[in-house]
């Protein structure tokens, strides 16, 4: 499964000396949860999670347990992430074996790709690469 959601209201929240500690700490919820954990990463507005989903757990709980967990987990980190929250929604993709590879580099890549593209402009290219329609007033929050 390929996961992503953003901080809510996309601020840059996620700074660079907090992200391998947030990323690791991720990867142990998800691992926690019978999840396996592929590749944890983002960028300082957003997340993207490549896990393996376990039979035992929904996707929502999933979600809502890495959301819940590293929200309250990164408050801990110091007074900058007080105010620190995640958007309410998500989007979540299967990925095929085939695919893993390139969606774990993609993934490796989010520093550089957003040099060009913003989480929203990223958001919408994924939706419609899928046949997704979405409606922006309910994405964004």
């Amino acid at each position: 499964m390929h996961g992503v959601f953003s901080t809510k209201s996309r601020v840059s929240s996620i700074t660079p000396e907090v992200q391998p500690e947030l990323y690791a700490y991720i990867a142990a919820i998800l691992l926690g949860e019978n999840h396996v954990p592929i590749k944890i990463g983002g960028h300082t507005d957003h997340l993207h999670m490549l896990f393996g989903l376990s039979r035992t757990m929904t996707i929502a709980k999933t979600i809502e347990k890495v959301k819940v967990s590293s929200s309250v987990w990164i408050k801990t980190k110091g007074l900058e992430f007080d105010g620190f929250a995640w958007q309410q929604g998500y989007g979540i993709f299967s990925v095929a074996e085939s695919e893993v590879s390139g969606v774990k580099a993609y993934i490796e890549n989010q520093a550089d790709h957003h040099k060009s593209f913003t989480y929203q402009d990223e958001f919408r290219a994924v939706m419609k690469k899928h046949g997704i329609p979405i409606d922006e007033k309910y994405v964004w929050d």
